[in-house]
């Protein structure tokens, strides 16, 4: 960091993970209002309370692409370079020691964290050595917490209404597991950072290569890649609703491990599993591969997760009272991409991602009655579903 003439200094912390525009936006609005000679961005340590946090150093690597063309802009490992536990109060005091106890630091934050600062470790010392600016949006409260901080320390806290520009750093990664597009989101060199470095999304195809060898030995060329597509579907849809998808993914990729069973097999699996054909199991031996494939991914694939064996029972018949990664996979599977064209698939992928309750009354209506056309009987489980989830 260059400390020559410098003595109005904002500090931006966060895990920038990853940096984004409205990071930098927010930066670039304060500095201006705020006549600061420079703004000090500090990637944070490794916070243990989060998950899906990369490397110190790839956050710091991009901050670093994304703020290199503003000369105003500096960033500074301090923290990531601590081998204790980082607080604020040190990172000022460092800062002081670099610029001088002429120097003016005014901490940059959101209406969310000036509401904790009173907790924070030595606040009243905190208070001596740097101002707070709160960056807000139109229209916005000020609680209870900050009017008394306000109250306490007088002309120590200021609001900085910035543009409203709505991303956030959790919808930038949902969307790189999506494999969706981020080029709106954040500066080209940071997106190329990402992608080259392969950072925020996980090869679940090369996790489970074995599994994934094993099963295309066991299903036909079309069937195979539909599983993976059901896979990659199954992924995006707990992404999109904020469960494990991994989870999510594992299941899509076995459930029709045993789709290809011939009539023999079939009825050998059933002896060996001890599990009983109904009235209309029985008459539609297909039907069997959902519940026997629950048997064959604990036996064979050595899966052991209750909810994705219940997820594979239940993706052909459905049931009522479903959890979310069994609704998941019996949607993942009706409305996989590489499915053939047909009337009503539309509107269950766009049902999908917005209400999964609403999806699976939908396609569970639209089976039972392709299926009765067909005049085929229909499971108990599946109109006992019907009923719950149309009511």
């Amino acid at each position: 960091m260059k400390q020559q003439n410098i003595k109005k200094i904002g500090i931006m912390g966060g895990t920038f993970n990853p940096i984004h525009y409205a990071h930098i936006l927010s930066s670039e609005y304060v500095l201006d209002m705020y006549n600061l000679d420079k703004i000090i961005f500090i990637p944070t340590g490794y916070p243990p309370h989060k998950n899906n946090v990369v490397s110190s150093k790839h956050r710091y690597n991009m901050v670093s692409l994304a703020i290199k063309n503003n000369e105003k802009f500096d960033i500074s490992d301090m923290e990531i370079s601590r081998k204790t536990t980082t607080y604020t109060i040190d990172t000022l005091k460092e800062i002081k020691k670099i610029y001088g106890e002429n120097s003016i630091i005014y901490f940059i934050t959101g209406t969310d964290t000036i509401n904790e600062v009173y907790s924070w470790k030595d606040v009243d010392e905190i208070f001596k050595l740097c101002k707070f600016i709160v960056t807000t949006r139109p229209k916005y409260i000020i609680d209870e917490k900050t009017k008394k901080l306000m109250d306490k320390y007088p002309n120590k806290i200021y609001f900085c209404q910035t543009p409203m520009l709505e991303i956030s750093s959790t919808q930038i990664r949902k969307r790189l597991e999506q494999e969706k597009s981020i080029n709106c989101f954040l500066p080209k060199e940071v997106e190329k950072y990402i992608y080259e470095n392969g950072i925020y999304k996980t090869n679940f195809f090369e996790k489970y290569s074995d599994k994934i060898k094993i099963l295309k030995q066991n299903l036909t060329e079309n069937r195979f890649y539909h599983s993976m597509e059901v896979a990659k579907e199954a992924r995006n849809l707990a992404i999109n609703y904020d469960i494990d998808y991994e989870k999510a993914f594992l299941s899509g990729i076995l459930h029709d491990c045993c789709k290809c069973f011939n009539k023999e097999q079939i009825l050998n699996a059933c002896k060996k599993y001890k599990f009983e054909l109904d009235d209309v199991l029985s008459s539609q031996l297909d039907l069997c591969h959902s519940f026997l494939g629950s048997f064959v991914a604990y036996d064979v694939y050595g899966v052991k997760d209750e909810d994705i064996l219940n997820s594979i029972k239940y993706h052909t018949t459905g049931r009522k009272n479903m959890s979310i990664l069994e609704k998941i996979l019996y949607i993942a599977d009706y409305i996989e991409p590489t499915r053939n064209y047909f009337e009503g698939i539309e509107k269950a992928r766009e049902l999908a991602y917005k209400n999964l309750d609403e999806a699976m009354c939908y396609i569970l209506k639209n089976t039972i009655k392709f299926n009765e056309n067909k005049g085929r009987q229909i499971h108990y489980l599946s109109l006992e579903a019907y009923e719950f989830y149309k009511n």
